[in-house]
């Protein structure tokens, strides 16, 4: 085996699963892996996306297979496996990163819905932990990368279930580290960024009014997918991917009562003033439909000034709390 060096800054022609690759920052994750001179095996419940971003990353000279897959499914999850292992015999990366959300009003939300965000956030990412695990021991190396989201610190307003998901894949995943930590060349790592400019967030489950807009404030999923590379080849147990995720999970810390209440009366009063309460289902029980890209609005360089120093400007005001709190 190559020394650990080696093994966690070359990444050529390393195997790597990806699931939830059709859009968003699973379809940015693959791109970026492709670059990276790897073999990658791309997961999604779609053939559509699965055939563009495959096309892509073969144009750059990598070996891709594109698998249609449910990862709410344990058998679909296990065909996954078994692709990345007919082609290469090993899987040096996997990343857990399909996901759903539903918003809305609790009892609003079909109890279908609620479920099946469970089944595909929680279970998906249990399903893909438990064949990289087994896999990652026989071989003796492996790197498991869970895109987490802030979610897995703070709760999501109006998405009581989706919070619960993301709190649950936390949980699970530090007690993997803890079970892996004797295994010096497997590693769990555990990914925590805030609200992205993807289609995710086009293609979400919405009820009771609830109708809201990529915000100035979402993050790039480029540069989340950046930070996937960054732990297959330096591993660590827990990342936020910019500053802006740190930001909001350490202002939430603070005050969690003022802010979850704070957003919870801003979105309960914009579902009220919703004259459009039409329920839409998303992709939560069916496959994404258009667009099938990276970003959910087309970025601009306006725009994400703006964002990093209305963020810059919270953090201040975070930390100048802390010193104030301390000395007092």
């Amino acid at each position: 085996m190559k020394n650990a060096e080696k093994y966690t800054n070359d990444l050529k022609g390393k195997t790597v699963v990806i699931t939830g690759a059709s859009s968003g920052v699973g379809r940015a994750a693959a791109e970026a892996f492709a670059h990276e001179g790897c073999n990658l095996v791309l997961a999604a419940r779609g053939w559509k996306g699965i055939n563009e971003v495959v096309e892509f990353c073969r144009a750059l000279n990598v070996s891709v297979v594109g698998v249609s897959a449910d990862t709410s499914i344990a058998e679909d999850v296990e065909k996954v496996a078994a692709e990345a292992l007919a082609m290469s015999g090993k899987i040096d990366i996997w990343i857990n990163n399909a996901g759903v959300m539903a918003s809305g009003k609790f009892e609003e939300i079909p109890l279908e819905i609620h479920q099946q965000v469970i089944k595909t956030n929680l279970f998906g990412y249990m399903h893909g932990a438990y064949n990289a695990i087994k896999i990652f021991k026989n071989q003796n190396h492996g790197i498991l990368i869970n895109n987490v989201s802030i979610g897995g610190f703070m709760p999501a307003p109006y998405s009581a279930v989706y919070s619960a998901s993301k709190f649950g894949i936390k949980g699970m995943m530090e007690c993997l580290q803890g079970e892996i930590s004797n295994h010096r060349h497997i590693h769990v790592c555990n990914l925590y960024p805030q609200l992205q400019n993807s289609t995710g967030n086009l293609h979400s489950a919405k009820y009771s009014g609830f109708d809201i807009k990529i915000p100035f404030i979402a993050s790039d999923p480029r540069e989340t997918a950046a930070k996937m590379v960054y732990l297959a080849k330096h591993p660590k147990k827990d990342l936020f991917p910019d500053f802006k995720a740190a930001a909001i999970t350490n202002t939430y810390k603070l005050f969690p009562k003022l802010i979850s209440n704070t957003a919870s009366t801003a979105l309960r009063l914009k579902m009220k003033l919703n004259q459009n309460k039409e329920n839409n289902p998303g992709n939560v029980l069916t496959n994404s439909k258009e667009p099938l890209r990276v970003y959910g609005n087309i970025p601009s360089k306006t725009d994400s000034n703006f964002a990093k120093t209305a963020i810059m400007g919270l953090g201040l005001a975070a930390a100048l709390f802390l010193v104030l709190k301390k000395s007092s």
